[in-house]
Protein backbone atom coordinates (compact mmCIF):
# COMPACT_ATOMS: atom_id res chain seq x y z
CA UNK A 1 0.00 0.00 0.00
CA UNK A 2 1.77 2.86 -1.22
CA UNK A 3 0.75 5.63 0.84
CA UNK A 4 0.91 7.55 3.47
CA UNK A 5 -1.68 9.51 6.18
CA UNK A 6 -0.10 12.92 4.64
CA UNK A 7 -1.92 11.50 1.48
CA UNK A 8 -5.18 10.62 3.29
CA UNK A 9 -5.06 14.46 4.54
CA UNK A 10 -4.57 16.05 1.23
CA UNK A 11 -7.36 13.71 0.04
CA UNK A 12 -9.56 15.33 2.48
CA UNK A 13 -10.32 11.89 3.92
CA UNK A 14 -10.69 13.13 7.57
CA UNK A 15 -13.92 15.35 6.99
CA UNK A 16 -16.65 13.34 8.17
CA UNK A 17 -20.14 14.85 8.32
CA UNK A 18 -21.33 17.66 10.45
CA UNK A 19 -21.68 16.61 13.88
CA UNK A 20 -25.86 16.42 13.99
CA UNK A 21 -25.62 13.46 11.74
CA UNK A 22 -23.03 11.85 13.60
CA UNK A 23 -23.66 8.18 14.14
CA UNK A 24 -22.48 6.97 17.83
CA UNK A 25 -21.53 4.21 16.67
CA UNK A 26 -18.82 5.74 14.42
CA UNK A 27 -16.77 6.82 17.79
CA UNK A 28 -14.33 4.79 17.54
CA UNK A 29 -13.27 6.16 14.40
CA UNK A 30 -13.54 9.77 15.13
CA UNK A 31 -10.79 11.91 16.20
CA UNK A 32 -12.49 15.15 16.83
CA UNK A 33 -15.69 17.14 16.68
CA UNK A 34 -14.53 20.82 15.55
CA UNK A 35 -16.73 23.44 14.20
CA UNK A 36 -19.36 21.51 14.33
CA UNK A 37 -18.01 18.54 12.00
CA UNK A 38 -16.82 15.47 12.81
CA UNK A 39 -13.25 14.72 11.81
CA UNK A 40 -12.16 10.71 11.32
CA UNK A 41 -9.14 9.80 12.75
CA UNK A 42 -6.88 8.99 10.25
CA UNK A 43 -4.06 6.63 11.41
CA UNK A 44 -7.39 4.29 12.47
CA UNK A 45 -8.25 4.58 8.85
CA UNK A 46 -4.34 4.07 7.79
CA UNK A 47 -4.89 0.60 9.84
CA UNK A 48 -8.42 -0.09 8.52
CA UNK A 49 -7.32 0.34 5.33
CA UNK A 50 -4.18 -2.08 5.08
CA UNK A 51 -6.66 -4.65 6.64
CA UNK A 52 -9.31 -4.52 3.86
CA UNK A 53 -6.36 -4.75 1.24
CA UNK A 54 -5.12 -7.79 2.83
CA UNK A 55 -8.32 -9.72 2.76
CA UNK A 56 -9.50 -8.07 -0.75
CA UNK A 57 -6.10 -9.19 -1.96
CA UNK A 58 -6.96 -12.74 0.11
CA UNK A 59 -10.60 -13.33 -1.27
CA UNK A 60 -9.44 -12.20 -4.93
CA UNK A 61 -6.19 -15.13 -4.90
CA UNK A 62 -8.43 -17.74 -3.75
CA UNK A 63 -10.47 -17.29 -7.37
CA UNK A 64 -13.07 -15.59 -5.82
CA UNK A 65 -14.25 -11.83 -7.42
CA UNK A 66 -15.19 -8.78 -5.52
CA UNK A 67 -18.39 -6.95 -6.43
CA UNK A 68 -17.88 -2.79 -6.63
CA UNK A 69 -21.32 -0.93 -5.29
CA UNK A 70 -21.43 2.80 -5.68
CA UNK A 71 -24.52 4.13 -7.19
CA UNK A 72 -24.20 7.88 -6.01
CA UNK A 73 -22.91 10.15 -8.39
CA UNK A 74 -19.62 10.74 -7.14
CA UNK A 75 -19.03 7.32 -6.97
CA UNK A 76 -20.38 5.86 -10.00
CA UNK A 77 -17.74 6.63 -12.94
CA UNK A 78 -14.55 5.86 -10.38
CA UNK A 79 -15.94 2.38 -9.87
CA UNK A 80 -17.09 1.93 -13.27
CA UNK A 81 -13.15 2.58 -14.45
CA UNK A 82 -11.85 0.52 -11.51
CA UNK A 83 -13.74 -3.21 -12.06
CA UNK A 84 -13.20 -2.91 -16.00
CA UNK A 85 -9.40 -1.94 -15.37
CA UNK A 86 -9.19 -5.14 -12.99
CA UNK A 87 -12.55 -7.22 -14.98
CA UNK A 88 -14.74 -7.27 -11.85
CA UNK A 89 -18.68 -7.19 -11.83
CA UNK A 90 -20.04 -3.55 -10.39
CA UNK A 91 -22.93 -2.03 -9.69
CA UNK A 92 -23.04 2.07 -10.24
CA UNK A 93 -26.68 2.59 -11.74
CA UNK A 94 -29.51 1.55 -9.10
CA UNK A 95 -29.40 -1.47 -7.20
CA UNK A 96 -31.46 -4.44 -8.11
CA UNK A 97 -33.19 -5.61 -5.05
CA UNK A 98 -32.09 -9.45 -4.66
CA UNK A 99 -29.25 -9.12 -7.11
CA UNK A 100 -27.40 -11.20 -4.41
CA UNK A 101 -30.44 -13.15 -2.51
CA UNK A 102 -32.81 -14.36 -5.32
CA UNK A 103 -29.52 -15.07 -7.63
CA UNK A 104 -30.72 -18.03 -9.53
CA UNK A 105 -33.75 -15.16 -10.98
CA UNK A 106 -31.13 -13.08 -11.86
CA UNK A 107 -28.96 -15.21 -13.74
CA UNK A 108 -32.03 -16.76 -15.73
CA UNK A 109 -32.56 -12.55 -16.34
CA UNK A 110 -28.98 -12.55 -17.43
CA UNK A 111 -29.53 -15.86 -19.77
CA UNK A 112 -32.20 -13.68 -21.61
CA UNK A 113 -30.45 -10.44 -21.90
CA UNK A 114 -27.55 -12.36 -23.43
CA UNK A 115 -29.85 -13.50 -25.97
CA UNK A 116 -30.92 -10.22 -27.03
CA UNK A 117 -27.43 -9.36 -27.26
CA UNK A 118 -27.01 -11.75 -29.60
CA UNK A 119 -29.76 -11.01 -31.74
CA UNK A 120 -28.89 -7.46 -31.64
CA UNK A 121 -25.30 -8.32 -33.01
CA UNK A 122 -26.18 -11.17 -35.07
CA UNK A 123 -28.95 -8.81 -37.20
CA UNK A 124 -31.44 -10.96 -35.97
CA UNK A 125 -33.22 -8.49 -34.34
CA UNK A 126 -33.58 -6.31 -37.58
CA UNK A 127 -35.89 -9.24 -39.33
CA UNK A 128 -38.31 -9.20 -36.65
CA UNK A 129 -41.47 -6.99 -37.12
CA UNK A 130 -40.50 -3.03 -35.98
CA UNK A 131 -43.00 -3.18 -33.19
CA UNK A 132 -41.81 -6.49 -31.75
CA UNK A 133 -38.03 -5.20 -32.29
CA UNK A 134 -38.45 -1.61 -30.90
CA UNK A 135 -40.08 -3.76 -27.27
CA UNK A 136 -37.06 -6.10 -27.42
CA UNK A 137 -34.63 -2.62 -27.21
CA UNK A 138 -36.73 -1.15 -24.71
CA UNK A 139 -36.11 -4.11 -22.48
CA UNK A 140 -32.77 -4.20 -23.49
CA UNK A 141 -32.21 -0.49 -22.43
CA UNK A 142 -33.93 -1.75 -19.14
CA UNK A 143 -31.64 -4.78 -18.74
CA UNK A 144 -28.55 -2.60 -19.60
CA UNK A 145 -29.16 -0.17 -16.50
CA UNK A 146 -29.67 -3.04 -14.20
CA UNK A 147 -27.25 -5.57 -15.82
CA UNK A 148 -24.36 -3.44 -16.97
CA UNK A 149 -21.14 -4.74 -14.88
CA UNK A 150 -22.77 -7.97 -13.88
CA UNK A 151 -23.86 -9.30 -17.48
CA UNK A 152 -21.00 -12.27 -17.21
CA UNK A 153 -21.42 -13.05 -13.73
CA UNK A 154 -21.94 -16.68 -13.36
CA UNK A 155 -21.40 -17.30 -9.45
CA UNK A 156 -22.30 -15.59 -6.39
CA UNK A 157 -18.79 -12.86 -5.06
CA UNK A 158 -16.47 -13.48 -2.44
CA UNK A 159 -16.87 -10.27 -1.15
CA UNK A 160 -17.90 -6.95 -1.87
CA UNK A 161 -16.59 -3.58 -1.94
CA UNK A 162 -19.18 -0.48 -1.28
CA UNK A 163 -19.05 3.01 -1.32
CA UNK A 164 -21.12 4.68 1.27
CA UNK A 165 -23.40 1.81 3.07
CA UNK A 166 -26.42 4.59 3.94
CA UNK A 167 -26.67 4.82 0.23
CA UNK A 168 -26.75 1.08 -0.41
CA UNK A 169 -28.49 -0.31 2.86
CA UNK A 170 -30.21 -3.28 0.58
CA UNK A 171 -27.01 -4.12 -0.73
CA UNK A 172 -25.41 -4.26 2.80
CA UNK A 173 -28.48 -6.33 3.98
CA UNK A 174 -28.55 -8.90 1.27
CA UNK A 175 -24.33 -9.18 1.70
CA UNK A 176 -25.23 -9.58 5.54
CA UNK A 177 -27.87 -11.97 5.29
CA UNK A 178 -25.76 -14.40 2.81
CA UNK A 179 -22.57 -13.94 5.16
CA UNK A 180 -20.56 -12.20 2.15
CA UNK A 181 -17.80 -10.52 3.85
CA UNK A 182 -17.98 -6.81 2.95
CA UNK A 183 -15.38 -4.41 2.86
CA UNK A 184 -16.53 -0.65 2.57
CA UNK A 185 -16.42 3.35 3.14
CA UNK A 186 -17.84 4.32 6.14
CA UNK A 187 -18.45 7.75 7.13
CA UNK A 188 -19.19 9.68 10.35
CA UNK A 189 -23.02 9.17 9.68
CA UNK A 190 -23.13 5.43 9.47
CA UNK A 191 -22.84 2.24 11.21
CA UNK A 192 -19.51 0.73 10.76
CA UNK A 193 -20.50 -2.45 12.62
CA UNK A 194 -22.43 -3.23 9.82
CA UNK A 195 -19.18 -4.18 7.76
CA UNK A 196 -17.05 -6.47 7.96
CA UNK A 197 -13.96 -4.15 7.11
CA UNK A 198 -15.13 -0.86 7.66
CA UNK A 199 -12.29 1.71 5.84
CA UNK A 200 -13.71 5.40 8.07
CA UNK A 201 -13.32 7.88 5.27
CA UNK A 202 -15.09 10.68 3.13
CA UNK A 203 -17.30 9.29 1.49
CA UNK A 204 -18.61 12.08 -0.46
CA UNK A 205 -15.35 14.21 -2.05
CA UNK A 206 -14.23 12.51 -5.20
CA UNK A 207 -10.36 12.36 -3.80
CA UNK A 208 -11.43 10.36 -1.51
CA UNK A 209 -13.19 7.95 -2.53
CA UNK A 210 -10.67 7.99 -5.45
CA UNK A 211 -7.81 7.29 -3.39
CA UNK A 212 -9.13 4.57 -1.54
CA UNK A 213 -10.56 3.03 -4.57
CA UNK A 214 -7.18 2.93 -5.99
CA UNK A 215 -5.94 0.88 -2.95
CA UNK A 216 -8.53 -1.51 -3.83
CA UNK A 217 -8.02 -2.07 -6.69
CA UNK A 218 -3.57 -2.38 -6.27
CA UNK A 219 -4.85 -5.18 -3.92
CA UNK A 220 -7.44 -6.87 -6.42
CA UNK A 221 -4.30 -6.89 -8.90
CA UNK A 222 -1.42 -8.42 -6.43
CA UNK A 223 -4.36 -11.17 -6.21
CA UNK A 224 -4.48 -12.17 -9.43
CA UNK A 225 -1.15 -12.13 -10.05
CA UNK A 226 -1.35 -14.37 -6.90
CA UNK A 227 -4.08 -16.03 -8.83
CA UNK A 228 -1.84 -17.05 -11.74
CA UNK A 229 0.85 -17.78 -9.84
CA UNK A 230 -0.84 -20.52 -7.58
CA UNK A 231 -1.97 -22.34 -11.03
CA UNK A 232 1.45 -22.79 -12.35
CA UNK A 233 3.09 -23.31 -8.95
CA UNK A 234 0.56 -24.45 -5.79
CA UNK A 235 3.12 -24.56 -3.24
CA UNK A 236 4.56 -20.75 -3.57
CA UNK A 237 1.15 -19.38 -3.20
CA UNK A 238 0.49 -21.36 -0.09
CA UNK A 239 3.69 -20.13 1.75
CA UNK A 240 2.17 -16.64 0.78
CA UNK A 241 -1.02 -17.00 1.91
CA UNK A 242 0.11 -18.45 5.73
CA UNK A 243 2.49 -14.99 5.53
CA UNK A 244 0.01 -12.71 4.27
CA UNK A 245 -1.23 -12.06 7.92
CA UNK A 246 2.70 -11.27 9.60
CA UNK A 247 3.41 -9.06 6.05
CA UNK A 248 0.17 -7.13 6.80
CA UNK A 249 1.48 -6.39 10.57
CA UNK A 250 5.33 -5.92 9.30
CA UNK A 251 4.25 -2.61 6.75
CA UNK A 252 1.99 -1.17 8.82
CA UNK A 253 4.77 -1.02 11.81
CA UNK A 254 7.52 0.40 9.19
CA UNK A 255 4.63 2.84 8.34
CA UNK A 256 4.46 6.75 9.05
CA UNK A 257 1.36 6.73 10.44
CA UNK A 258 1.67 10.15 13.20
CA UNK A 259 -1.56 12.01 13.01
CA UNK A 260 -1.09 15.56 12.95
CA UNK A 261 -2.94 17.18 16.33
CA UNK A 262 -4.07 20.45 14.51
CA UNK A 263 -5.83 19.85 11.72
CA UNK A 264 -7.74 22.91 9.39
CA UNK A 265 -11.13 22.39 9.20
CA UNK A 266 -11.90 26.29 7.77
CA UNK A 267 -12.90 24.71 4.39
CA UNK A 268 -15.12 22.13 5.62
CA UNK A 269 -17.99 23.63 4.41
CA UNK A 270 -16.51 23.92 0.89
CA UNK A 271 -15.21 20.41 1.10
CA UNK A 272 -18.85 18.39 2.11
Amino acid sequence: MNITVKDLLDAGVHFGHQTRRWNPRSKPYVYDHRSGVSIIDLEKTYEQLQKAAAFIEEVVAGGQDVILIGTKRQAQEILREAATMCNMPFCVNRWLGGTLTNFETILTSLKKYKKFLSMEANGELDKLYAKEAAAIRREMDRMNRNFEGIKDISKLPGAAFIVDIKNEEIAVSECRKLGIPTVAIVDTNSDPTLIDYPIPANDDAVKSIRLIVEIMVEAIQNGLSRRVVQVKNPQIISKKRNSAAQEAENSEADADVKFAADIDVNSVEESK
